[in-house]
This record gives C-alpha cells, sequence and structure tokens, in this order.
C-alpha cells in the first residue's frame, strides 16, 4: 500500500479501492463537492449478461481498480502526476436489473453525472454492450460529438441472439444518431459489413492501416470537434491485453496505441472514455493492469492539455 504526503485539499477523489489516494494508511472521507471539483469521474459498470464465448466481464471494473493500486502515480511520459488533478470514483453501478431497465437507469445515470459537473467521465465494464447507454447523455449535452470506436470488432449487428442489447450489437444504435469512427477492426460478421463504411459509419481495417501516424491522420480527418471514446480491450494485440472474451491475432501494440490515443487527445476534445471487455484471468493480472495504466495515461494525455 502506498503512503502518500498529506495533500488533502488538493485531493479530490477518495475511496476503500483504487485510484484512490490513502494517507497514512487510511481513506480520507471524500469532500462532498469532490465529483464536482476533480477533473476526472469514474464510474465502475461490472455488466454482463450477453457474453458469447469467453466470460468475466462483470469481473473487469473490479480488476481494473484493484491494479491501479499499483501504478505509479508520477507519469514516466507526460512528467507529472494527473491524479493531482483530481480523480473520484463512484461506487459501482448497480446492474442486478432487467435488460430493459438496466440500461434506463444507466442512462438516467449518466445524464445526471454530465448534469452536476464538468468533469470528464471514465466508464469500467462489463461487456461492450453498456456503451449504448453511455453515449445518448452526452449527445445531449455536446454539440457534434462523434465515438471513436478502439475494437477487434464492428459490432454493428442490429441484433444478435435474440437482443438489440447485445456486446455483438454495441455500436449500430449509437450509429444511427452520431458518427462512428472505428479502428482496430479485424472481424466483421457477414450481416454487418453493409454497415461499415457506411451512413455514419467510417471503419478502418486493421490490415489496412497499420501504419500509425496515417492511420490517426485519417481518423483525425473523420472525427468531429467533440469525441466519446470507446476501448474494447480486444482492440488490442493478444499480447497486450490477453484477458478478453474473443480476442483476435493482430490489433494495436502498446506503444501504438499509446501514439494514436495522444494524437487524438491533442486535437480533439475528449469528454468522455469507455473501458471494456476485460474478463480477468486469475493470477495472471497484467490486462488489468494494462487497462488501469491506460486510463492513467490518458488522464495524462487530458490533464497536461491546455483548455
Amino acid at each position: 500500500m502506498k503512503i502518500f504526503p498529506d495533500k488533502a485539499n488538493k485531493i479530490q477523489f477518495i475511496t476503500g479501492d483504487c485510484f484512490s489516494q490513502p494517507q497514512k494508511g487510511k481513506a480520507i472521507p471524500p469532500r462532498r463537492d469532490a465529483h464536482q471539483t476533480a477533473k476526472f469521474v469514474v464510474l465502475p459498470i461490472p455488466y454482463e449478461r450477453t457474453t458469447s464465448y469467453g466470460k468475466g466481464a462483470k469481473k473487469g471494473p473490479d480488476a481494473i481498480l484493484k491494479a491501479s493500486l499499483q501504478l505509479e502515480l508520477w507519469d514516466e511520459e507526460i512528467k507529472k502526476e494527473p491524479w493531482k488533478d483530481g480523480v473520484y470514483t463512484f461506487k459501482s453501478f448497480n446492474c442486478d436489473k432487467s435488460e430493459k431497465l438496466f440500461f434506463k437507469t444507466l442512462e438516467t445515470k449518466v445524464e445526471h453525472i454530465l448534469n452536476s459537473t464538468d468533469s470528464i467521465p471514465f466508464f469500467l465494464g462489463g461487456e461492450h454492450s453498456i456503451t449504448q447507454a453511455l453515449v445518448p447523455p452526452f449527445l445531449k449535452k455536446h454539440k457534434n460529438l462523434s465515438v471513436l470506436h478502439f475494437d477487434a470488432h464492428a459490432d454493428l449487428r442490429p441484433e444478435y441472439e435474440g437482443s438489440v442489447h447485445n456486446h455483438a450489437c454495441a455500436l449500430h444504435p449509437i450509429s444511427k444518431i452520431c458518427k462512428v469512427v472505428q479502428v482496430g477492426i479485424r472481424n466483421v460478421a457477414t450481416e454487418e459489413e453493409k454497415y461499415t463504411n457506411s451512413g455514419n459509419v467510417k471503419t478502418y481495417l486493421m490490415h489496412e492501416n497499420l501504419n500509425i501516424d496515417k492511420l490517426s491522420s485519417k481518423v483525425l480527418r473523420n472525427l468531429t470537434s467533440k469525441v466519446y471514446i470507446t476501448i474494447d480491450a480486444d482492440g488490442f494485440d493478444p499480447s497486450v491485453m490477453p484477458a478478453t472474451g474473443t480476442p483476435q491475432p493482430g490489433g494495436f501494440m502498446w506503444y501504438n496505441a499509446l501514439r494514436f490515443f495522444k494524437k487524438i487527445c491533442e486535437r480533439k476534445e475528449i469528454v468522455g472514455v469507455d473501458m471494456v471487455e476485460v474478463s480477468p484471468i486469475k493470477n495472471f493480472s497484467i490486462t488489468e493492469f494494462a487497462a488501469a495504466k491506460l486510463i492513467y495515461r490518458i488522464m495524462g494525455y487530458l490533464s497536461v492539455k491546455k483548455r
């Protein structure tokens, strides 16, 4: 357990779990307005109902939070401590509801967060279907919003295995209401191929876009000024994040992904981020640690950016 100097007046996010800053071995009670003054807020969403191959996505948020305790708070790339800008973590969202009620109440929760703070929200899944409830409140608040979809799969099926809320359908309803730019894609079903590079969707297949700098330039041209980022663990090469429900060979390597996300964060206004489909493997913690470090690094990119 790390021990931190007494800077209670600068700390906005304290919980007994992660991305927390324990003081003298104890957690500090959070300020009542902590979520309003922190630069970043985190909402864990341990939802899993439609995973079709590997299971365990509901354990992802807790695993990421626990792994974050192992992060060094000084970020070696940006040369600062992003946590000092304030990170507040909400209690895990209650996912014990019917499918219909879950998506309705999650959307309401996100809308409440956006209406009560100017912080940048980070959401921890859970399966990718949660993105269907996360994006609409952002569209209400932000004009000219687009979604950057980092994934191995297109996730554009209108319906799968009897549900429109299946994780394989995560981006389909979103693509009907705003622009979606997809990267890392290397698995497309026959029934969803017609939705790629069509309407609001721009799809960059991984094997056709191995030059990350050129890919970044094309993506930047297609995104709008405000961007919501949804990150599926399987967008990475399995050597980087192996613990995910539907892994695919190939994908982004660690430093290529960081270079890509840094360019996006520098050039666009990032309004929200979700990290999904981490399915922990017992005694093999690299995926949840990599996810925690990625989240903290993106927070860092946004911390050093001048508004």
